[in-house]
């Protein structure tokens, strides 16, 4: 089932409404490959849909999450970001501690390695997350 189609099941599933503001924020939010905070999502949506309020993105992108279409990550800036999930598309973060820019990476490598930490163990991996901070190539410079 896509995202869209489990959103829709989603809301319906809960009673509410799938209205044409949630629609707008779903296609705006699925379209992009931003990590966005309720903020900015709303700031970029005002532009064309000036009705659509501050509340209405948050309740949405909170939505997003509940219903498994998009991931809520907290990256240490104090913001709660959101991510469209893909579920055969892992992917690691490469976050810049002064300029917040956040780099998705995949790497194989580390994937296997962690596998076989976890099978030294006998631990069995449902999820995980790998961030790694520091500074971007931009603000190594500037330093």
């Amino acid at each position: 089932m896509d995202r869209v189609s489990v959103f829709n099941e989603y809301v319906r599933q809960k009673g509410l409404k799938n209205t044409s503001q949630r629609e707008t924020i779903l296609t705006v939010f699925l379209d992009s490959t931003s990590h966005y905070s309720t903020e900015e999502l709303y700031l970029k949506l005002r532009k064309e849909h000036p009705k659509i309020g501050y509340a209405t993105v948050h309740r949405t992108l909170k939505l997003f999450a509940e219903c498994g279409i998009a991931s809520e990550l907290n990256f240490g800036d104090g913001q709660t970001r959101f991510e469209p999930l893909n579920q055969d598309q892992h992917h690691d973060h490469l976050v810049c501690t002064q300029c917040g820019l956040i780099i998705e990476f995949t790497e194989p490598r580390i994937e296997k390695i962690q596998e076989q930490v976890a099978a030294q163990h006998k631990f069995k991996i449902e999820n995980h997350r790998h961030e790694l901070y520091g500074l971007c190539a931009r603000c190594s410079k500037q330093g």
